[in-house]
């Protein structure tokens, strides 16, 4: 009898902490790595916050709470939801887990069945596959590719949809690419998802707050109203608000779904950290006016990194609405061979080669599900940026 669960053989280690965790090990070694592998935000967490948190020690508030989240941090999620997404929740239709990648696992552990299938357009985060197959579900990538600027048309999604499909899950804007759906085109989709009522809805807004231009961000039960009763709504304040660490996301639905998802994580981890919940409703509460300056550095780094890529000999880098990421193409680079000797045979070999010649760390695209491409995270500094870039422009010229 084998003493590992057969679970473990459906699915594969993060890409990107492996990347991270790679460029950290060089790093460590002496190497001159750069390393753009981690979606982080390389900000510290707004002081009001910290003082919330450290408040919370020096209460005493350290015990059990809750199992998913404290009464003070459901009314917060409520009152952001109705100020930001025009959307009414009460605290029963609210779930606090250990990070957004924890409440979108309880929802997929507590709704899925063998055979139902789960439509993930791609590139995709690399985690929502393999959440599916842990749920023992069956993941259905729709690929979406440069020439929709990496999104989901009306026609692919409908072309997907099958008797079976119990979730479509989406993401605007975008891990990996930055795309964000406009009012419009996610209408469009809204619009097709109405047409069938078996299929709930997903809706990963984790970079609500990290657009560009002017963009406007908007999530499915808001630009259709007649999908609120199936749909998700999950966010956290991991990204806008610096928050990595400290792992707390939400999620607001349908008070059944919720009551079954915290039925999962009484199981499982039992309530969010205390101290977390606590920095958590400040980070919700607060002061909000620092948003608006991260996002313009931000749309700054987008544009340095979009514009110097784009010179690089063989990428194509098309200009995302949102999030901190970029997606560039590297059809122009395959079948090369590198300065290094290595045959660029596909983006993985982009990626190894990049990072062993130049020491830049970057995320291959076959790990969201569409190649041949590459995920660069530009939340580290301009200075950091401008180098690799530099880097990454000699790694081009020199495949030959």
């Amino acid at each position: 009898m084998a003493f590992l669960s057969d679970t473990l053989a459906r699915v594969k280690p993060s890409p990107t902490i492996a990347v991270t965790q790679k460029a950290a090990e060089l790093k460590a070694a002496g190497k001159d790595v750069i390393g753009l592998g981690a979606g982080e935000p390389d900000f510290d967490t707004p002081q009001n916050i910290k003082d919330a948190g450290k408040r919370a020690i020096d209460e005493g508030k350290t015990k059990y709470t809750t199992v998913d989240g404290i009464p003070e941090l459901k009314a917060a999620i409520c009152a952001k939801f109705k100020r930001e997404n025009g959307l009414e929740y009460t605290p029963k239709q609210v779930t606090v887990g250990t990070g957004g990648k924890q409440v979108l696992y309880n929802a997929l552990m507590a709704t899925l069945n063998p055979g139902d299938e789960v439509i993930i357009p791609a590139p995709y985060w690399v985690s929502y596959p393999d959440m599916v197959l842990l749920a023992g579900g069956t993941p259905v990538p729709v690929a979406a590719g440069i020439e929709t600027q990496f999104k989901l048309t009306p026609a692919l999604l409908e072309a997907a949809i099958t008797p079976k499909t119990k979730w479509f899950i989406f993401n605007s804007p975008s891990n990996p690419t930055g795309a964000g759906y406009t009012r419009e085109e996610l209408k469009a989709l809204t619009d097709v998802l109405m047409r069938h009522p078996h299929i709930w809805i997903m809706s990963d807004d984790m970079y609500e707050h990290l657009t560009f231009d002017g963009f406007e961000f908007v999530t499915p039960a808001q630009v259709e109203p007649g999908l609120y009763d199936r749909t998700l709504t999950c966010n956290g304040v991991s990204k806008a608000y610096a928050m990595t660490g400290w792992r707390i996301g939400y999620a607001a639905g349908p008070v059944e779904l919720i009551r079954a998802m915290s039925t999962i994580q009484s199981q499982s981890t039992s309530n969010p950290c205390s101290i977390a919940q606590w920095a958590a409703v400040e980070a919700l509460n607060g002061p909000q006016d620092f948003l608006a300056a991260n996002r313009l550095l931000f749309q700054k780094r987008r544009d340095l990194v979009v514009s110097m890529l784009n010179q690089a000999k063989g990428l194509t880098c098309p200009r995302p609405e949102g999030a901190f990421y970029v997606y560039p193409d590297i059809s122009g680079c395959i079948g090369k061979t590198s300065a290094g000797g290595t045959k660029i045979t596909d983006d993985e070999a982009f990626a190894t080669a990049l990072l062993e010649e130049t020491g830049v760390a970057v995320v291959f695209g076959a790990a969201f599900g569409l190649s041949p491409n590459f995920r660069v995270s530009y939340a580290t500094s301009e200075a950091a940026l401008t180098e690799a870039c530099s880097r990454i422009q000699a790694f081009c010229a020199g495949l030959s």
